[in-house]
């Protein structure tokens, strides 16, 4: 089996592919895009019950979230050219470095 840490980044990026098709699905109106959503968001939990085996749950969502945010934010500017607010930009920068404080200061299997 693949490491953890490699079964969390496919995790994400899973989570990320099935959000991004999200708009496209139309509501799951478009047959393509909602089963490309549904196959991600599966892959994205059956990888993510097999992380939390080995990493701390509340570190494997903290990782998951704040990178998926990352992710996608980028996503939106670059697909959707969805551009965040100043505002919104702090709060994503916050969310990172909490994410980033919470896998500095804690001790990992």
């Amino acid at each position: 089996m693949p490491a953890p840490w490699i079964l969390l980044l496919l995790a994400i990026g899973s989570e990320v592919i099935g959000t991004s098709c999200l708009k496209l699905s139309e509501g799951f109106s478009k047959p393509i895009p909602t089963l490309v959503v549904l196959a991600a968001y599966s892959t994205s939990m059956l990888l993510l019950s097999r992380v939390v085996q080995t990493i701390p749950l509340g570190i494997t969502y903290a990782l998951w979230s704040g990178i998926g945010i990352i992710a996608i934010v980028l996503v939106g500017l670059l697909a959707y050219k969805q551009v965040p607010s100043a505002g919104q930009l702090v709060g994503i920068a916050t969310i990172t470095a909490g994410v980033i404080i919470v896998n500095l200061t804690g001790k990992h299997p």
